[in-house]
């Protein structure tokens, strides 16, 4: 390596680095300027003294040939020095929570079919289960670890936060949220409705349809927080985390306003207002995510993280014990107030206890994901994140559709021993479904576009996209909701309008090409006389030992002699005239 850098500074070798050397030097990381000088030379000395080349290949196409190859190792060597932003701490946090939120769904269902109505419940209702939420409540989680990867990626790919940059990260990144979804409503749009036809029950089929869209309304909220990613950036590096703690007390204001001002209305109006959390609750941890990024939790280790986690538990616990939120995290049916919809404040106190916890692991973390093996699969499962998280509940629907209504099987109760008993052949029955969904579903996600589209058409898409969304985690794929101006259809057509904003290229102008007006104005034939001066001028110009500028010609009425483009003083200034004309 110390023998390619003194090449490098100028120190002459006899012989040209070998390959070992060169892979060496590349697996060493120098300077990407200092591989290329170095390689360089070396294809061209090697390149031109392949015997094929020099019989078969004409000496210009030779040295074409060599710099192709040039231009190529090049592309080589900078793949494998260039440094790509990846942060395993977060893409662990991704791929853990994606997972918990999976299993938890699977698990908690309670579901059983009297041949008329299907009856379900939910497992973590049962008395002393509400610990179990306070962990597996990850969507704080998933928004840290959306703010943190968003902020990598706006610093890797779009370094400006204006102009055409912030507009293509954006469209790229709603398209890319965007995509996956589109197989999912071009499916259930009409399956309800074949179902119907082939004669089965009302019940089960309006219940699989709401239940397949509910969970979208995660990419509704994150569609919103990655139109204003650029804004937020932008924020964090003037506020430096104020604004964190501008998000947190506005989520507590609200809570206030909510269960104190509002406390003795009505529940709708409460939850109405409840809805601005959605900005507030998920807005600071996104907003977090960005600060984790930006390197402002690098205090935040082992016993401080351990601290940090004991407040959490101690903030939770005062605000259930004390305060108007339910001990459970997930919303339980017949529950008269939600922590999660709409979301409240005390998902703050679950995301510092849950983030303490990461954060005093967070060393062992990146050790364990460092291996190989791990990094491939965590490098897997980020790519196909969405696709899993959209379709794992249509496996729920398929297979329990087929074992509770089709075959009359009733889950049992939690942690029973025909639980324990009968939930590997459940989980596994689902694992394969999703399995086969994922394999069928990802290319779509890992599908790459260039959207290039103008901040018009971006923001447009968002609005498009956005209540899409929301819409279909409203009323899901309910086939009763048919003849309604706002339904499944009405949004899954806003999505693709949305998706076909981003997708279609904008228009640029031909530099060679000009306008029609100016086209039109120009005289439809040039003078006869330019090229006999062309062929009469260059030989003499070509034959004279030092080359004289011709005299200057008048040129014909009706036209216009072309601008010479070169300096002052040039002797090939008018022979290029002459040529150009």
């Amino acid at each position: 390596m110390r023998d390619l850098v003194a090449a490098d500074r100028g120190h002459v070798r006899a012989t040209p680095p070998s390959s070992g050397r060169l892979v060496r030097a590349c697996v060493a990381r120098p300077p990407l300027a200092s591989v290329i000088r170095l390689t360089r030379p070396i294809l061209r000395q090697v390149g031109p003294a392949l015997p094929p080349c020099r019989v078969l290949a004409p000496p210009r196409r030779r040295q074409m040939a060599g710099l192709w190859i040039s231009a190529q190792v090049t592309r080589l060597v900078a793949m494998f020095t260039r440094r790509v932003e990846r942060d395993p701490f977060v893409d662990v946090l991704r791929v853990f929570a994606v997972i918990v939120i999976v299993g938890l769904h699977w698990l908690m269902p309670e579901l059983s079919y009297d041949g008329e109505r299907l009856i379900r419940g939910n497992t973590l209702a049962q008395p002393g289960m509400w610990p179990i939420t306070w962990l597996c409540q990850v969507m704080p989680l998933i928004f840290f670890a959306g703010g943190a990867a968003a902020a990598y990626s706006w610093r890797t790919r779009a370094r400006n936060a204006s102009g055409t940059g912030a507009a293509r990260w954006t469209g790229q990144r709603l398209y890319r949220l965007a995509l996956p979804v589109l197989p999912l409503a071009a499916i259930w749009l009409p399956l309800p409705y074949l179902l119907l036809l082939l004669g089965l029950p009302t019940a089960p089929v309006v219940m699989a349809g709401e239940i397949t869209g509910r969970l979208l309304w995660f990419l509704a909220v994150y569609v919103l927080f990655t139109t204003v990613t650029p804004a937020l950036i932008a924020l964090h590096r003037r506020w430096r985390g104020v604004e964190i703690a501008v998000l947190a007390a506005g989520a507590v204001a609200v809570d206030v306003l909510r269960f104190g001002l509002l406390g003795g209305t009505d529940g709708a109006v409460g939850d109405a207002i409840g809805y601005v959390n959605v900005a507030f609750v998920w807005g600071a941890l996104y907003q977090l995510g960005i600060a984790y990024a930006h390197g402002r939790l690098a205090w935040l280790h082992r016993s401080r993280a351990c601290v940090a986690a004991g407040i959490g538990l101690l903030v939770t616990a005062v605000g259930v014990a004390a305060g108007p939120y339910p001990a459970s995290m997930i919303g339980m049916p017949g529950s008269p107030v939600s922590a999660m919809n709409p979301p409240s404040a005390a998902l703050l106190g679950i995301a510092t206890l849950q983030l303490g916890l990461a954060f005093a692991m967070r060393h062992a973390i990146r050790q364990w994901a460092s291996g190989r093996t791990v990094s491939h699969g965590l490098a897997w499962m980020s790519q196909r994140l969405l696709t899993i998280y959209v379709w794992h509940t249509p496996a729920l629907v398929l297979v329990s559709g087929i074992a509770v209504v089709g075959l009359g099987w009733s889950t049992p109760e939690l942690f029973s021993a025909d639980w324990r008993r009968e939930i590997q052949a459940w989980l596994a029955g689902l694992a394969l479904v999703l399995a086969a969904l994922v394999h069928v579903f990802s290319r779509v996600e890992r599908r790459r576009a260039n959207v290039d589209a103008p901040a018009w058409r971006v923001g447009a898409a968002a609005v498009l996209i956005g209540p899409g969304l929301l819409e279909l985690t409203i009323d899901g794929f309910d086939p009763t909701t048919a003849g309604d101006l706002v339904g499944p259809a009405t949004a899954s057509l806003a999505i693709v309008s949305g998706v076909t904003l981003l997708r279609v290229p904008r228009r640029r102008r031909d530099p060679g090409t000009m306008p029609a007006a100016m086209t039109a104005a120009m005289p439809s034939t040039m003078p006869a006389a330019i090229p006999a001066v062309r062929s009469a001028a260059m030989p003499a110009v070509r034959s004279a030992a030092t080359p004289q500028p011709p005299a200057a010609r008048t040129p014909e009425v009706g036209t216009t002699p072309p601008p010479s483009h070169q300096p002052t003083g040039s002797h090939r200034g008018p022979e290029r005239e002459s040529v150009g004309a």
